[in-house]
């Protein structure tokens, strides 16, 4: 068991029971509120998200230390590039900076990265952090750390479809065999099998939408939000958060045994 605190109020000295056999395998975090921390602060955004850097990686650890298998982090959409050129260029950068320091913790804890997005489409330097990364991590069989990069949800089906649209045509696929599996098999997450879809998706900072993100994988997680934002989130947050999923009744569209 774990002990811990609200997850919207770190002041809240409430104590919780965290039950180990229940972690959720796969968490995706939709890691939001970076600009208004540094603006409370009174510093530029970009100093939130170095600061949001810093939690990746105490948050990675913590999550490993849980037992979550899969850990999918949204780092940047298809739709951030529309914002002021001199944060888009220092979050490309970030990625650089951040394997640089982080990749040998990663190797020491056991931890596997993973990037799903359209990655041919970065700058060169992210890509190549990006795929050193991955080879450097390729012998961890831990947790696999799962960055969304350039990542869009729609963007992630059209492309789904268009394949197997592709194999439709070339006879590979009679149309009548499309299935829920022949989609995942299609999607961006198909390598995290069998931990394709998330059992909890978290929001930071507030917002209560989904913004693109797994939106075919996300059908039956469980969905928290939570007012603090993603550089004041710690591994005490992260447990409430649990928390919150394990007191829910999953039923999948089902009845519960006790019901």
């Amino acid at each position: 068991m774990f002990a811990f605190f609200n997850k919207d109020d770190p002041a809240d000295q409430t104590e919780i029971q965290l039950d180990p056999n229940r972690i959720p395998a796969h968490i995706a975090i939709i890691m939001d509120g970076n600009g208004r921390w540094a603006k409370s602060r009174h510093l530029p955004r970009i100093a939130g998200h170095k600061e949001g850097m810093n939690t990746v990686k105490k948050i990675t650890i913590a999550a490993s230390d849980l037992g979550v298998k899969v850990l999918t982090l949204y780092a940047f959409s298809t739709e951030n590039w529309k914002r002021p050129t001199d944060e888009v260029n220092y979050l490309m950068q970030l990625p650089v900076s951040f394997f640089d320091t982080f990749v040998p913790d990663l190797v020491k804890n056991n931890v596997r990265v993973q990037v799903m997005g359209y990655i041919d489409r970065l700058p060169v330097a992210t890509q190549k952090a990006v795929q050193d990364a991955i080879a450097d991590t390729q012998q961890c069989d831990g947790m696999v750390l799962n960055f969304a990069l350039n990542y869009g949800s729609r963007a992630e089906i059209v492309t789904g479809v268009q394949q197997i649209a592709k194999r439709v045509r070339d006879g590979e696929l009679d149309v009548a065999d499309i299935d829920d599996a022949t989609i995942d098999a299609a999607l961006m997450t198909a390598p995290l099998a069998p931990y394709n879809d998330p059992d909890l998706l978290i929001r930071t900072s507030g917002e209560e939408r989904i913004s693109n993100f797994l939106m075919w994988q996300i059908a039956y997680s469980e969905l928290v939000f939570t007012d603090v934002k993603w550089p004041d989130f710690t591994a005490t947050t992260l447990q409430a958060c649990i928390a919150d999923f394990q007191s829910r009744d999953r039923r999948f569209g089902g009845v519960s045994d006790h019901k």
